[in-house]
């Protein structure tokens, strides 16, 4: 099997591929039209990124490829319809930078508390200001708002009990007894999280629905002074009305992504709401821990093994939660050559599209059974020919599903 990796990506990571005897291509600054020329050119099987986008170009002429792999949590830079288009398995790593994107979190939660980074500054201007910044509101006891409780969610979660700060949490799939059972408050709208919180903090996936979520009515419920941090993506945040919060409400915001942020790892910043006063912020780095990153790459690993060896994919997003099949065709059969190739040319001779099927051999390898997904009920003259056509077929049943 080759696997071209295209992004940068952990020394564990490479080894523990090229363990698993697939021929390892890493090329960690292949984008855009040279990454499509190059999975053309080498037809490599797996592709494994982590920033760099991969969309219908790229895949255009990837004739061999069966599987992307994002190392990291989300899959917002892949064309997630265009893979499916071409049936290609599109997995990622989730959870394993959680506690890495938490901790930065906190981190962010202090500095705008304690406002260690103008503290920081001021110190190199040769400025000494102890009566300003000993006037802190400090976090004991103060409501902490999450939105999203994914893995990343509940790491900080968990923290905040350390620091003595309730919780108040709104998520899509949170109700009232998972709430009791993490020993946080539920909110039934962002809103309304926003008027209870002493400051926010945001971990939920980039998706059509979330997109801008956080606006000006948003903003508008936060209390006056309160702190604003956000390490998921920045596209969840409408720009312009966390720029007003800012400069009107007193927001005091730690940004750990941006509306504008530069492509590659290095490059010119020009995002404008870093120079507003009270804000700060890190390079997207929240996942970029050595821990996490090991993380990430064992996981890419596992999800790569169990494809070579069973050819299911973990963590998969992309495959059918349901696909068109309306009944299933148990067929019971000897375990010999051409039994279910006699099976689904019956089937299409008879109109019959196959949407799923399984063959589970029993002990010894004399006999299995096959159950074959299908899109339409089959006549009972189909099943008649199924069996009565080939001597080692058992016996043929069906039902709805």
């Amino acid at each position: 099997m080759k696997v071209l990796v295209a992004d940068a990506f952990e020394k564990s990571g490479l080894d523990g591929l090229a363990a698993l005897g697939c021929e390892v291509l890493y090329e960690p600054k292949l984008e855009g039209a040279a990454l499509g020329a190059r999975l053309a050119e080498t037809g490599a099987d797996a592709l494994v990124v982590r920033s760099t986008k991969v969309g219908a170009a790229e895949m255009e002429s990837a004739s061999g490829l069966a599987l992307i792999v994002r190392a990291g949590a989300g899959v917002n830079t892949i064309d997630l319809q265009a893979a499916s288009a071409r049936a290609i398995a599109v997995s990622n790593c989730p959870g394993k930078n959680a506690i890495a994107v938490a901790e930065l979190a906190w981190g962010l939660i202090l500095a705008l508390d304690r406002r260690i980074v103008d503290q920081t500054n001021d110190l190199r201007a040769g400025i000494w200001n102890k009566s300003l910044y000993g006037k802190a509101r400090g976090l004991a006891g103060r409501t902490l708002g999450v939105i999203g409780l994914g893995a990343i969610g509940l790491e900080v979660v968990a923290r905040a009990k350390a620091f003595g700060m309730p919780v108040v949490a709104w998520s899509r799939s949170l109700d009232e007894d998972r709430a009791a059972r993490l020993g946080v408050a539920c909110a039934d709208s962002i809103h309304a999280l926003a008027a209870a919180s002493d400051g926010v903090t945001v971990h939920c996936a980039l998706t059509r629905e979330t997109k801008g979520m956080l606006d000006v009515k948003f903003f508008a419920a936060m209390k006056p002074g309160a702190f604003f941090v956000n390490t998921s993506r920045g596209e969840v945040v409408d720009a312009v009305s966390l720029r007003k919060a800012v400069a009107e409400r007193g927001i005091r915001a730690g940004l750990d992504v941006f509306e504008k942020e530069p492509a590659g790892g290095a490059g010119t910043f020009e995002d404008e709401i870093v120079k507003l006063p009270g804000v700060i912020g890190s390079h997207h780095v929240g996942a970029s821990t050595e821990q996490a990153q090991n993380a990430i790459a064992q996981e890419t690993v596992r999800i790569v093994a169990a494809f070579l060896s069973t050819g299911e994919v973990p963590n998969a997003v992309n495959l059918a939660s349901r696909t068109p099949a309306t009944h299933v065709l148990s067929v019971r059969h000897r375990d010999r050559i051409g039994v279910l190739a006699h099976v689904f040319g019956v089937l299409r001779a008879a109109g019959i599209n196959v949407e799923k099927t399984e063959n589970v051999v029993f002990a010894g390898a004399e006999a299995a059974c096959a159950r074959i997904q299908l899109n339409l009920a089959p006549q009972a003259a189909v099943l008649e020919e199924i069996q009565r056509d080939c001597a080692d077929v058992l016996s043929v049943s069906v039902r709805a599903l």
